[in-house]
């Protein structure tokens, strides 16, 4: 993989089916309106410095997204979800400690977040 000394943005993207019904179900797992909207159909959240998590309309490819964060404080940012209603839908423990939380929005997209032993 070349390396270069430049920024680099991420943009990671999930195709939903309704925008409009997508977009209060990310606002709630986020905690976040979005940071700009694109387009009618598109929105964008900045998770951090140059990483961006956006959602577009796209019905003939939603659902089959997997989208994952790796946190420093895993257990305080599920716990920050849960709060705003949305529990998750699977967890994980792997080799080392690393735990994953997995949330599955309405179209069956998987978005998830990682962390170190609790």
């Amino acid at each position: 993989m070349e390396r270069r000394n430049m920024p680099l943005d991420l943009f990671a993207g999930i195709p939903v089916r309704d925008f409009a019904e997508a977009r209060p179900w990310y606002e709630r797992l986020l905690g976040a309106e979005p940071s700009f909207l694109p387009h009618e159909t598109e929105a964008v959240w900045e998770l951090d410095e140059h990483r961006y998590l956006y959602i577009v309309e796209m019905p003939e490819h939603a659902g089959h997204a997997q989208v994952m964060s790796f946190v420093d404080d895993l257990d305080a940012r599920v716990a920050r979800i849960a709060d705003r209603g949305i529990t998750p839908d699977r967890k994980e423990d792997h080799e080392g400690g690393v735990r994953k939380v997995i949330f599955v929005d309405p179209d069956g997209n998987e978005v998830s977040f990682g962390g170190g032993p609790g």
